[in-house]
């Protein structure tokens, strides 16, 4: 890596699955990118400054801009870094569609077995902060009957990648790895890295979506330089947003740039983020805050998955 300091700001905590992605998407790219470890529960004193108030992991930044939620991360990083590409054969809407059933069937699942499994290895902490979180029971021993039916809904998911596969192409949308591959690969990573018998013995039926699963972790996760939390927030206060007025003329809401609004997550960990408008489209919104530690932030959401309403 150059002695100039990489712009990409990931933060995040590696056993993190939802971090997965971006981190693969990083791989992918072969990019160079600083690491910030975050608390996996709250408080997180140094990020939430930075966000507003919006405490899910992952969060990415450059500069001044804050991007939560990766579905906008995977959109800014292929603007700003088209090669290689994200979306082999420039096809955007299916690796998206996936990621939706990733990140919620499929991943609700992986959770299950990997939090029975782990039992009285998950800390006490982390399951109150989930459970305040989402409103659901991660108490092990409530997941334990629980985890025989996740499996065969793990086994269904992972028999579509495997279907899917059969044609000898060995990545999802083809030649070549995307993000179609990292919303799928997300799951079997996170199951594998938490009850990795269950993994493996599931993976025994699909040899096909084992080698792709092992194809996606070689891929590793780029170049990697840990800096600490302040660091990150002072590169937020020594720069500007680059964030540009852009009006949506088509939006339902009619919401429009300078408005005052709150954004929030609609799944769970519904903490809203307030500000204007500086712009907004089909798939994002963008609000301009500012905090005494970091200065004028302009913080990006994708528009599903969120509620945006006017204060």
């Amino acid at each position: 890596m150059s002695d100039r300091m990489p712009e990409i700001i990931l933060h995040h905590y590696d056993p993190s699955a939802f971090s997965e992605k971006p981190r693969k998407a990083l791989g992918i790219k072969g990019l160079a990118w600083n690491s910030v470890k975050v608390p996996s529960v709250l408080p997180k004193p140094d990020l939430m400054p930075l966000t507003g108030g919006y405490r899910k992991t992952p969060v990415m930044q450059i500069g001044a801009d804050i991007f939560c939620d990766t579905r906008i991360m995977m959109r800014v990083l292929e603007e700003r870094y088209p090669t290689p590409t994200l979306y082999p054969g420039g096809k955007m809407g299916m690796p998206f569609g996936l990621g939706f059933w990733a990140d919620t069937a499929f991943f609700k699942a992986s959770r299950t077995i990997a939090f029975a499994f782990m039992g009285d290895k998950l800390p006490e902490a982390f399951i109150q902060d989930r459970e305040a979180m989402t409103g659901e029971d991660f108490q092990p021993a409530k997941l334990q009957p629980l985890e025989a039916a996740a499996r065969a809904q793990w086994r269904c998911f992972a028999g579509w990648i495997s279907d899917h596969l059969q044609d000898g192409k060995p990545w999802i949308m083809g030649d070549a790895p995307g993000l179609a591959d990292i919303n799928a690969f997300m799951n079997v990573w996170f199951l594998r890295g938490r009850a990795t018998p269950i993994a493996e013995t599931l993976l025994e039926e699909f040899p096909i979506v084992r080698k792709w699963a092992d194809a996606m972790e070689a891929i590793g996760y780029g170049d990697r330089q840990d800096i600490s939390a302040e660091e990150a927030i002072e590169i937020a206060k020594n720069s500007e947003p680059t964030a540009v007025e852009q009006a949506d003329e088509r939006d339902p809401q009619g919401l429009k740039p300078s408005d005052h609004v709150t954004v929030t997550p609609i799944d769970y960990g519904k903490d809203a983020v307030e500000g204007h408008i500086i712009s907004l489209s089909a798939q994002h919104i963008t609000i301009g805050r500012e905090h005494e530690r970091v200065g004028k932030v302009a913080v990006h959401f994708p528009r599903v998955g969120f509620d945006v309403k006017p204060v």
